[in-house]
């Protein structure tokens, strides 16, 4: 059996497609049972956290297994496979391990050095282990991943090099400023109990807020954590306990807000959001009428991108000279190509123009004798000479004015003016995203979520302790790499000596028929003697196997030494079961107690 992982993270693919993929705890469950249901995994883990989900497994065939845990992954996340095959990726044996390593230290992480990953870590070993899907390959792995985990912020600096997500989103609100005297005698709301909004909660009370109201679905859940909040003797926050029908209210009391519950749909629209600023401040939110209501599609088309023909509209009113134009075939005025060298306010005019022309008018339909074809920005389009003469002319106008074709351009930029103040800052670290993303153009509303971070940690400065954990990541994936390669050939190893005995015990037992004249101390001497003997010659070839099947492709000793001595296979096996259910037993219980 071997090591695999499948999985996307933030590394791998956009937010938007991460959002659509993150497993509820539910989805997580079914995913580890259907996983282990499947014939090429023995084993199964689920590491699924704000920005990654990963599915790791002890296969027997690589090839195959890819293609099941990825159509897994697909089925239960709800995105088509064929769209979430580019944004996979896979690890396999060694380079498996050393990916599950570098994101227990951070190395991986969105905030690199962050240690919050491997409380996700431990909760992914500990879901394993209660459903019984976590062997002895993924507990080792995952309790060695912890362990390395812990060295790597013990031993470096590396938590110089990054912080928590809370703590770094809570930076980029703070604009610069520093986080303590931003947030120094504020309100804040913090949406969810769970661990991220836990951790939000307490990084909140650090910084010195005035007071925090906890909402959660689960009352109890929200009164326990502000229990816990006003009962520290490292703050002196009030901290209160409201239901999530109080959010509305709360929200214009807020300074900050902080949301990260498990929904699936939004938390808090763009319209919750411009009521409470509106309800805070007494005054319309400036903006929030273009953040929430969609414009006209010719409005709203990015630069450079195709226009789709529009209808042509009645001759008056058209700011490009049609009449008096020698009429040629082949262009359209309603074409991007065509208004493409225009000044800005003609560009307005036309447009303006062809909003209010009649669609229908340009329906396509089968081309007639004496019509011709146009692709108009990427689009076909049928020009009738008679119907679109006026059309035909107009773009004539305006090659003869230009000298040329006109090329596409951008839109002159247009200056915006300066945004007032952030009144609310909300900080969204939900995946699927609780708060709606048109909230980012909502005036006196500042947003920082999963897809802002990941801009701007991109641009974050790594540190040199870095460096030294990746040293330390290498050195452990040897070692572990090297002491499973030995466990493999413990059981054979086991199984060689246990078979020795019996040889031994056999001519105990045929001396005793032929010399039955021996006393016990005669007896004991000569048993004690053929077992030295036995042990001596058994010694150095398995203390050297073991040594050799340690280094990379050593598993093959084992093979070697079954075939050498005639060992029972099952005789093998049956050693291994019993050298594992003890451990992973204890290591059950022990990560149970932790959890």
């Amino acid at each position: 059996m071997s090591l695999l992982v499948v999985g996307l993270s933030h590394r791998s693919a956009p937010v938007s497609v991460l959002e659509r993929a993150a497993l509820s705890a539910d989805a997580q469950v079914k995913l580890l049972q259907d996983t282990l249901a499947a014939e090429p995994a023995a084993e199964a883990a689920v590491l699924a956290t704000c920005n990654r989900i990963e599915l790791y497994a002890d296969v027997d065939k690589f090839h195959a297994g890819v293609a099941e845990l990825s159509l897994l992954l697909a089925q239960h996340s709800g995105v088509g496979l064929e769209e979430l095959t580019p944004y996979l990726y896979v690890h396999y044996e060694d380079r498996a391990v050393h990916h599950l390593f570098s994101v227990a230290c951070g190395l991986d992480s969105m905030v690199v050095g962050e240690g919050q990953i491997l409380g996700q870590i431990k909760d992914a070993l500990a879901t394993a282990q209660e459903l019984h899907t976590a062997g002895r390959l993924l507990n080792d792995l995952f309790q060695q991943a912890l362990r390395v985990g812990k060295r790597a912020h013990s031993e470096t600096g590396i938590d110089r090099a990054g912080q928590s997500l809370v703590t770094f989103g809570l930076e980029q609100l703070s604009a610069g400023a520093a986080v303590e005297a931003w947030a120094k005698g504020r309100k804040a709301l913090v949406i969810g109990a769970g661990s991220m909004s836990s951790l939000a909660a307490a990084t909140l009370a650090r910084a010195g807020v005035g007071e925090i109201v906890i909402a959660n679905r689960t009352f109890e859940r929200a009164e326990r954590l502000a229990r816990i909040l006003t009962d520290s003797e490292d703050t002196d926050v009030s901290a209160r306990a409201v239901p999530m029908e109080s959010v509305p209210v709360e929200l214009t009391r807020a300074d900050i807000a902080v949301s990260c519950t498990g929904a699936t749909g939004l938390v808090l629209t763009a319209e919750a959001v411009a009521a409470a600023v509106e309800g805070r401040t007494g005054l319309s939110v400036s903006g929030a009428e273009s953040a929430l209501t969609p414009a006209p599609a010719a409005r709203t088309a990015q630069p450079g991108a195709p226009l789709a023909p529009a209808g042509v509209g009645a001759e008056e009113g058209c700011p490009l000279d049609l009449p008096g134009v020698q009429s040629t075939a082949g262009f359209s005025v309603l074409g991007e190509a065509a208004v493409a060298g225009m000044a800005a306010a003609e560009l307005e005019q036309h447009a303006a123009w062809v909003d209010k022309g009649d669609a229908a008018g340009r329906a396509q339909r089968p081309a007639a004798a004496g019509t011709a074809t146009v692709h108009e920005a990427g689009v076909s389009t049928l020009l009738d000479p008679e119907r679109d003469a006026d059309a035909i002319a107009a773009l004539v106008s305006a090659v003869a004015t230009a000298g040329r074709i006109p090329e596409r351009r951008r839109p002159e930029p247009v200056a915006e003016a300066p945004r007032p103040a952030p009144v609310l800052a909300l900080l969204d670290l939900a995946m699927p995203r609780d708060i709606d993303a048109a909230v980012h153009r909502l005036l006196g509303v500042r947003l920082v979520d999963i897809e802002s971070l990941a801009e701007a940690s991109a641009d974050a400065p790594m540190a040199a302790d870095v460096d030294q954990v990746r040293r330390i990541v290498s050195d452990e994936v040897a070692a572990f790499g090297a002491a499973q390669r030995a466990a493999h050939i413990t059981p054979t190893v086991v199984a060689l000596r246990a078979m020795a005995a019996d040889v031994v015990a056999n001519e105990i037992a045929r001396l005793d028929g032929r010399l039955p004249g021996l006393d016990d101390k005669q007896r004991g001497e000569i048993t004690q003697a053929v077992r030295r003997v036995v042990d001596k010659l058994l010694h150095a070839p398995t203390v050297r196997v073991k040594q050799l099947a340690a280094e990379p492709g050593g598993a093959g000793y084992a093979d070697a030494l079954r075939t050498l001595f005639d060992l029972d296979p099952e005789t093998v096996a049956s050693v291994s079961r019993a050298d594992d259910e003890p451990k992973n037993e204890n290591e059950n219980a022990r990560n149970r107690g932790r959890s």
